[in-house]
């Protein structure tokens, strides 16, 4: 017969349990491990955003620095090349002139015209000459305003009296008033004109 096998111990199969037990406790104690790096790695990203701010800064005062040296190289104020001017005259350009919006008008009263009909014909004058004149041709003489001209005489007459008017002549007598002498048109006859008007 084979020889029989020695049977284990108690005080060894008791050294065994405790190997299978502490094997667990070596698993999680690598995990506490694992996570005690995280502050090392929030401590690395502070530092390297430090060195960013550093750089930046750097760069900038850098730039800065580059920008003096390029002044003091140059000068401050650059030069321009002038455009060449080959005539003497200078033609202004024209600038924007926006339209005028008054708030509200420089004469509250509108002005009234003052010669109107009324104040351009004063009177028609009654003398023997005046009278030939009307008789022999067909002409109204009348005074007049010394500011009136050959046109608005003529338009006062047609307006007052609705005749049309052929021809005005004009002159100022001695004593400094203005005499017209209205010649009517063919159509009309200066005797009917003037017994309408009051004249004979």
């Amino acid at each position: 017969m084979p020889p029989k096998g020695k049977k284990p111990s108690a005080a060894a199969a008791k050294a065994d349990k405790p190997e299978k037990e502490k094997k667990p406790a070596a698993a999680a104690a690598p995990e506490k491990k694992e996570a005690a790096p995280a502050a090392p790695k929030t401590a690395e990203k502070k530092q390297a955003a430090k060195k960013g701010k550093d750089a930046g800064g750097q760069g900038k005062a850098r730039a800065k620095a580059m920008a003096a040296r390029r002044k003091v190289v140059k000068g401050t104020h650059g030069t321009r090349t002038k455009k060449i001017r080959t005539s003497v005259k200078f033609r202004r350009p024209k600038t924007l002139s926006l339209p005028r919006k008054p708030k509200y008008p420089q004469r509250s009263v509108p002005r009234r015209t003052r010669l109107d009909q009324f104040s351009i014909i004063k009177h028609p004058l009654t003398t023997e000459s005046a009278m030939k004149k009307i008789e022999d041709n067909n002409t109204l003489v009348f005074i007049v305003h010394l500011r009136a001209n050959k046109h608005q005489i003529k338009a006062a007459v047609k307006k007052l009296y609705d005749i049309d008017v052929a021809k005005v002549n004009t002159l100022i007598r001695p004593d400094g008033q203005k005499k017209a002498y209205v010649r009517l048109a063919p159509d009309y006859d200066a005797l009917d004109v003037a017994n309408k008007i009051g004249i004979i």
